[in-house]
């Protein structure tokens, strides 16, 4: 082997080693996963606009860079983070209008110019363990200007997902956006529901961001399906296993009709990661029953899915499309996923020391990280 592939081989490795030690040493009592804020947005008599908000206050508060952290820790913002969740639920009220003053600064909404927020109510739930994440509520309202019919949202860079929903009109605004973003003219009498074709493109990205680059535990489950074998055959019938098994609970959960803890289903998720990581150090080929295997562990990634979609929600007059979608975006972050470990490491694939100098150690980085993760979610 030539000394250039000996050092990208010793980059790849360093790098899956790399993931693995920062996954094992996060302090799991600094870290809080975070979730998309939602708001509802409801006229009154053409006189005021009132916003709704269920928010991670603290997160605004700190400065965490929600539209890149899936969680505090990958901040630097993470012990600001957690001093502020150690607060009590007065102490952290009295520090929400500085969050306010700096969102009516970046002109948070605008109805023939910008609209001036107050604070209408901030409830902070109390005695939750500082574990948990802390989902508040905010309201704000803002006069509207006379004779105004519609408002843009201005979402601010740093602020992470929101789901804007318009409440008490007939067909109502559904729309998601990142930081950064501004809403289309939302009309306060109602009309601007998303058509089918919007819902379904909109959702595209949602699905690939909780592939890439915020679903750790989903991209090293595809890694693992990649390093039992790089080629194609074997790949194709394993993908295409897992991705027939998560649409099916993908849609039954997002639907209602199937519903499981995530205190179960995420140690299971764990557990899978650690199964095909430990089959692909055992194993040199595809097993007639794999699939079988991978199919049963890609209805648990379905509900962990469809868990996603519940703290987003679906626009319900296009539910449809906009599952349809997120399930294509997760289907593209998945060969996103596939491709690049083609393009890192797929042309050593035919070479004989592939298997012990590649595949073994990067399965076993993998297990070590799945392993790591079901102890946490079972026992820490």
């Amino acid at each position: 082997m030539s000394s250039l592939n000996t050092f990208i081989l010793k980059l790849l490795l360093l790098g899956v080693m790399s993931t693995a030690g920062l996954a094992i040493t996060a302090p799991r009592g600094l870290s809080h996963e975070l979730v998309p804020t939602i708001a509802d947005m409801t006229v009154l008599d053409a006189q005021s606009v009132v916003l709704d908000f269920r928010i991670n206050l603290e997160a605004f508060l700190a400065g965490v860079d929600l539209d890149a952290a899936q969680n505090t820790d990958d901040d630097d913002a993470g012990e600001a983070y957690t001093t502020l969740r150690g607060l009590g639920a007065s102490e952290l009220r009295a520090r929400v209008p500085q969050l306010v003053d700096l969102w009516n600064q970046a002109r948070l909404g605008e109805a023939d110019g910008a609209l001036v927020f107050g604070i209408t109510r901030v409830e902070v739930p109390e005695g939750l363990s500082e574990e948990l994440p802390r989902i508040s509520l905010l309201t704000l309202t803002a006069l509207l200007p006379e004779g105004a019919r519609n408002m843009t949202l201005n979402w601010p860079d740093g602020s992470g997902a929101l789901v804007l929903r318009q409440q008490g009109v007939d067909a109502p605004f559904t729309g998601y956006l990142a930081g950064g973003e501004t809403s289309p003219p939302i009309a306060f009498a109602g009309g601007g529901a998303q058509s089918l074709s919007e819902a379904f493109f909109g959702y595209i990205p949602v699905g690939f961001d909780h592939i890439l680059p915020k679903g750790l535990d989903h991209i090293l489950f595809v890694l693992g399906l990649f390093f039992l074998s790089a080629r194609v055959r074997p790949l194709v019938w394993q993908v295409s296993a897992f991705t027939l098994a998560h649409t099916v609970t993908l849609a039954l959960g997002a639907l209602g009709v199937v519903s499981i803890n995530p205190a179960l289903v995420e140690p299971l998720i764990a557990a899978s990661i650690v199964f095909v990581a430990i089959e692909n150090v055992f194993a040199s080929g595809l097993n007639p029953w794999r699939p079988v295997v991978i199919f049963c562990f890609g209805l648990l990634h379905g509900l962990g899915f469809a868990s996603v979609l519940g703290d987003f929600g679906l626009p319900e007059g296009q539910f449809v499309p906009a599952l349809i979608g997120f399930n294509v975006g997760v289907e593209l972050g998945q060969l996103t996923v596939i491709a690049i470990a083609f393009a890192c490491v797929g042309w050593f694939a035919r070479k004989e020391w592939y298997r012990a100098r590649i595949a073994v150690p990067a399965s076993c980085a993998i297990a070590a990280v799945g392993a790591y993760w079901f102890v946490e979610r079972v026992f820490l």
